[in-house]
């Protein structure tokens, strides 16, 4: 077995362009005062990171956990219009969610997302009609300008060529509709990358212990460093609350008479080895609200979600055996029991939605984006959708240059001022990615396998050129880190020295996909914390 511990951390190259240590960026944290604290490393903090940083102020963000570790990287991995929101007559939401969908997929990062076919199947009894849903999917397809083809009908024999496990008993026909499907994770790093790239300070496994406060006005916060137990502080003259989940636990630091906000939905999941390709998604009606999703996605199936109010700790959600018989039930609606088998279960995870407080049912409560100034100053963000993290975040921007006095509107740029479509890194091709990558290998020595290049292009962009030359340069780390998975040892200490990886979980949940096959074996676990643990 090849050692892995001994290899440097990139650092040690002058001109690897690694990562300031924790301990530089604390110090750079305490000394300045900053414009902008961002408390939460979701997707929603991490666009307002992006775009403030974007706008010309001095931004910090900060997270009490990984990146993206726990709603933002639990999602139904989409980037989609909502066709359930037709439901609802909420044609403009729809229209707004396209245009998002569409400049993330195509000009944002088009590395990053995939094209991804859905069949909507309409089986007798069932919640809609096929004239009902033909209709709704032409309408769906009509309000994305028909950019990616027009939404129709089809026949099940048709459908089942593409997904070989349809169930077809009572199926009278299938609509058929396009969306785009991403890796959260990824997008998420790459989106935190960006805000870097702009000129944000960013630290992740911080928590925070206290907020500052200047004659009555929040001004900073006490962290505390989760990997070495190091306390610090940061200044800021305004701070932004985008905790997600934990809101209003935030929201209670600035005001313990804060009343609650928001209200939490949970989302469970299951990934399962798939027993043959798909080449489409399902989409099936559960109810006349509901839709339970079949996804191919990294070489799996996902399946899910559920939606189920939930009122406890928000660090405890986890999957439950009624999680997983419901989703198993609602899923063999349309897929033949032989797919089901919980033998074929690899990893199931669950998110929590944040949405507005109120009444109802949660499954009919709208995804909205709530924006609140607290007594000591303090902006709270709350609830969205993935596929409008960008809006989201010029939102939020547009509110910050609109609040009283306009403390920061003279300090930064207007959001209408701003490339609207600017992109991720690494912006390529994957296509073209992939085949540089396989015909760039090194003179001596062996190829990159095909796999592993199409996983490095899809997930990396151009970025991948990196992993391969470190790859080039030390035989050792291009090695496949399980062999049942494309990764390669590069990609743990790319992770490392790049992608603020701080946990074997970092690396194994959120920057590979190893533990969502089943394959963060306890020997690959151990491999991975000893090359973490090998920095300057």
């Amino acid at each position: 077995m090849t050692t892995l511990q001994s290899v440097p951390a990139l650092g040690t190259h002058p001109a690897s362009g690694s990562l300031p240590s924790r301990a530089e960026t604390r110090d750079q944290l305490s000394r300045a005062t900053y414009d902008l604290l961002v408390i939460g490393g979701g997707i929603l903090g991490i666009s307002t990171a992006w775009h403030a940083a974007q706008s010309g102020l001095r931004v910090a963000l900060v997270d009490a956990g990984d990146f993206a570790g726990a709603t933002s990287s639990a999602s139904s991995k989409l980037l989609h219009g909502g066709l359930r929101y037709l439901q609802t007559g909420a044609v403009k939401l729809v229209a707004e969610n396209h245009f998002e969908r569409r400049a993330v997929s195509r000009e944002v990062a088009p590395h990053l997302a995939n094209p991804l076919t859905f069949y909507l199947p309409v089986y007798k009894g069932g919640p809609h009609g096929a004239a009902k849903l033909g209709a709704g999917v032409f309408a769906y397809s009509a309000l994305s300008a028909f950019g990616d083809g027009v939404g129709h009908v089809i026949s099940p024999a048709k459908a089942q060529r593409d997904v070989p496990e349809l169930r077809t008993d009572d199926l009278k026909a299938v609509a058929v509709y396009r969306d785009d499907q991403m890796n959260d994770a990824r997008m998420a790093l790459m989106t935190v990358r960006a805000a870097v790239d702009a000129g944000a300070v960013v630290l992740n496994h911080a928590a925070v212990t206290g907020l500052r406060f200047t004659r009555g006005r929040v001004t900073g916060a006490e962290l505390k460093d989760s990997t070495d137990g190091t306390e610090f502080g940061v200044d800021a003259r305004l701070v932004l609350n985008a905790t997600g989940p934990w809101v209003d636990h935030l929201r209670k630091m600035e005001d313990p008479n804060a009343a609650p906000s928001i209200r939490l939905s949970k989302g469970a999941h299951l990934v399962l080895k798939r027993t043959r390709p798909w080449r489409a998604a399902l989409a099936t009606p559960i109810d006349k609200y509901r839709i339970t999703f079949a996804l191919p996605w990294e070489d799996m199936l996902l399946l899910g979600t559920t939606d189920e109010e939930y009122e406890g700790d928000p660090a405890d959600v986890s999957v439950t055996e009624a999680d997983t018989a419901q989703i198993l039930d609602e899923a063999a609606f349309s897929i033949k029991d032989q797919q089901l088998s919980r033998d074929l279960i690899t990893y199931s995870f669950a998110g929590l939605r944040v949405l507005p407080g109120g009444p109802g049912d949660t499954s009919k409560a709208k995804r909205e984006t709530v924006v609140t100034e607290g007594r000591g100053g303090m902006l709270s963000v709350a609830g969205g959708k993935w596929t409008t993290f960008r809006h989201i975040g010029r939102t939020v921007m547009n509110k910050l240059a609109a609040l009283p006095g306009h403390p920061l509107a003279e300090d930064m740029e207007p959001m209408n001022r701003l490339p609207r479509k600017l992109p991720l890194p690494g912006i390529a091709n994957p296509n073209a990615v992939a085949h540089r990558l396989l015909i760039d290998g090194p003179a001596p020595g062996p190829r990159m396998a095909p796999d592993t290049a199409r996983h490095l292009a899809t997930h990396y962009g151009s970025l991948a050129f990196d992993i391969a030359r470190l790859a080039n340069e030390s035989p050792e780390l291009a090695e496949r880190v399980h062999p049942d998975a494309p990764e390669i040892w590069a990609q743990v200490a790319y992770a490392r020295d790049h992608e603020w990886a701080e946990t074997a979980d970092d690396v194994l949940r959120r920057r590979t996909t190893l533990t969502i096959r089943g394959l963060a074996t306890d020997d690959v676990r151990d491999r991975v914390e000893k090359l973490l643990a090998d920095r300057d």
